[in-house]
């Protein structure tokens, strides 16, 4: 199996996993998101988006395992009944201290993908990972619009998977890429080099073993003089920096990496629940009540509250009146709604609860607990992506837009302080922690 098809099993099986039901006679809308400013997004824009199909109910989902937004309503015109939202100003009106707009491309005209912010004015992006060339990391100034070629990335010899999960921490950089020499184990090497520049070198070897079962590694981070991660099936490892075996961290078999050194657990529809605190031994449990689901942060848990109802449907027939079966077998007679009570984000411990948007991204990340994305409709039934900050009530309309074929590139970013996206011929890089 190639690293590509290895990839795209792991997001069609884990899409499987998690796709939720949906009411009977809906395909959603399928929206394009970027992952987390990984690398290798470029050899994955196929397989962006997934459209499952189980039990004759249509259900979208994204890479990333959340469902789609329900699509509005549709009327006898064919056009959607949603009527138009009122749109907020631009975000460089509203946080022009968080905005910075440069060139999409570095003055020398290579294209890159940005990934992190070093300091308060650096941005760390990588070049050469959808056009075929070498791979670099460079230092961009945010204020001048230089660049600094930090390093080249070692080449991933026969692999289709690039350099991933870029994290920085105490002057040093360290990535991961997948390998696999003829005749040995697959493993995911880390490799680290100075923020100053200089040669890169590897770190460790990580099994990966059957990646369909144990996944490869995420949340790597940088902790004083070791390297820290996790297996997407659970398990938190740490390895020093200047090389040798990763060694599991006691009491971590099954947890992920939420926020060094806080470690948690996806426990059913309560993702991060429960959180330990693998330095003190603290652990830090969140009020989640029986009908709700939530994705929880260090500090706040956001989410949705929830009832289910199966409900009968009629089994849906050709045009002859003659029942239309779904494979085999007959389509079923029920579906299971979803009808949402209330969408919140409050503290760990149940306080200082505010109701959050009707269109905010359920399931997704919200940079610093504070900020969620929220799909907005304007006048012609143009989809309007805003970021809402839970902390003043404050949205702000990010400028991004559906293509030419209906496709939307969502920003990219994490629970950390940037956000990044491309618009025209600008990049968008978003410090939100110079929001106050």
């Amino acid at each position: 199996m190639t690293d590509l098809e290895d990839q795209l099993n792991r997001v069609l099986s884990g899409a499987a996993q998690r796709a939720p039901q949906a009411p009977a006679g809906l395909l959603a809308t399928v929206k394009t998101r970027h992952r987390r400013r990984r690398a290798r997004s470029a050899a994955m824009h196929a397989a962006a988006a997934v459209v499952l199909v189980a039990g004759g109910v249509g259900v979208a989902v994204s890479a990333m395992g959340a469902s789609a937004e329900p699509a509005p309503a549709v009327g006898a015109t064919g056009t959607a009944s949603r009527p138009a939202d009122r749109i907020p100003p631009p975000v460089e009106k509203v946080w022009p201290q968080a905005v910075h707009k440069i060139p999409v491309r570095l003055p020398d005209g290579r294209a890159y993908y940005p990934q992190l912010l070093l300091d308060d004015r650096t941005l760390l992006v990588m070049t050469g990972v959808s056009d075929g060339r070498r791979q670099f990391l460079w230092a961009f100034d945010l204020g001048t619009g230089r660049a600094r070629r930090i390093a080249e990335i070692p080449p991933t010899k026969g692999s289709a998977i690039f350099a991933d999960g870029v994290a920085a921490g105490g002057g040093d950089i360290v990535w991961w890429a997948s390998y696999k020499e003829a005749g040995g184990p697959r493993v995911a090497r880390i490799w680290t080099v100075p923020a100053t520049g200089g040669r890169p070198r590897p770190v460790t070897d990580v099994p990966l073993g059957d990646v369909m079962k144990q996944g490869h590694i995420n949340g790597l981070a940088v902790t004083g003089s070791d390297v820290v991660f996790a297996y997407e099936k659970g398990g938190v490892y740490r390895v020093p920096l200047s090389g040798g075996s990763p060694q599991r961290v006691e009491g971590t078999e099954g947890y992920h990496v939420l926020r060094w050194p806080w470690v948690g657990r996806h426990q059913g529809k309560a993702v991060f629940r429960d959180l330990l605190n693998v330095e003190t031994g603290e652990r830090r449990d969140a009020v989640v009540k029986a009908d709700e689901e939530v994705r929880c942060g260090v500090e706040r848990c956001a989410g949705v509250a929830v009832r289910y109802e199966t409900v009968k449907v009629e089994r849906p027939r050709d045009r002859s009146g003659k029942e239309i079966r779904c494979g085999a077998r007959r389509c079923p007679d029920t579906t299971r709604v979803q009808t949402i009570l209330r969408r919140f984000v409050r503290d760990r411990d149940g306080s200082h609860e505010r109701e959050l948007p009707r269109n905010f991204q359920q399931g997704d990340d919200a940079p610093l607990e504070r900020f969620f994305k929220v799909d907005l409709m304007a006048p012609g039934n143009q989809s309007v992506l805003t970021l809402y900050d839970a902390d003043t009530g404050t949205s702000a309309d990010l400028g991004v837009r559906p293509d030419a074929q209906g496709g939307m590139a969502y920003p990219d970013g994490g629970l950390d302080r940037l956000m990044t996206y491309p618009i025209k011929n600008e990049m968008y890089v978003l410090d939100l922690a110079a929001i106050k």
